[in-house]
């Protein structure tokens, strides 16, 4: 994707696109989507926080679905990119698993937390109505929990988690957890309290 959409200056005319940053754009949209929801975002909210015109949004992404969706992968790509830096410096599964938690409880307390989860978000508000966006939230969804097995069946490996657990079984009930993180740093819980399930979440692989 270009990093800017070029355009004629505002100031050449009435309602002509100005140029803008596109990567600037999307993080300002995952913002306005991850707080409202798809639906409950209207084409004038995103204008006012989004500080371009209507017409610049329709000639860069066609429509509010289309600045929706390259807001999503830019969502999923950046977050993936954090998770891949924090795993780098596990040296066992357990401690794969443990900086998986540990993410998400920083996603998921005070401003960052009350914003919400991009990728839940959208489960709840399109994914019951729309087909492509189910496939979407779903393959995300399996990345993490796969992601989760993966550390799980890696920490068995090298003794670090307990060779009894089924591994994924185990790593499904972590992305319930994680996911409902998310959910529940929507109601502005503390940095204390998502690190108290980080705590006790692990204590599921002894």
């Amino acid at each position: 994707m270009n990093t800017s959409i070029d355009s004629e200056a505002e100031s050449r005319g009435p309602g002509r696109p100005r140029e803008f940053a596109v990567e600037h754009v999307l993080d300002k949209a995952i913002v306005v989507f991850s707080e409202l929801g798809y639906h409950a975002t209207s084409m004038a909210r995103l204008t006012q926080a989004l500080n371009i015109t209507e017409g610049s949004i329709y000639k860069a992404f066609k429509d509010k679905r289309g600045i929706f969706l390259a807001a999503f992968e830019r969502y999923v790509n950046q977050r993936s990119e954090r998770m891949a830096r924090e795993l780098a410096g596990a040296r066992t599964g357990r401690e794969c698993v443990e900086a998986i938690l540990s993410l998400y409880a920083e996603y998921s307390h005070g401003a960052a937390g009350r914003r919400g989860c991009l990728v839940v978000g959208s489960a709840v508000d399109l994914a019951s109505s729309d087909a492509d966006m189910a496939k979407r939230v779903s393959s995300v969804l399996k990345l993490h929990e796969k992601r989760v097995v993966d550390a799980i069946r890696r920490g068995q490996e090298d003794g670090s988690i307990s060779s009894r657990l089924d591994a994924e079984s185990t790593g499904r009930v972590l992305l319930c957890i994680v996911q409902g993180m998310r959910v529940l740093g929507k109601t502005g819980r503390s940095h204390g309290e998502m690190m108290g399930v980080v705590e006790n979440a692990l204590k599921l692989l002894d």
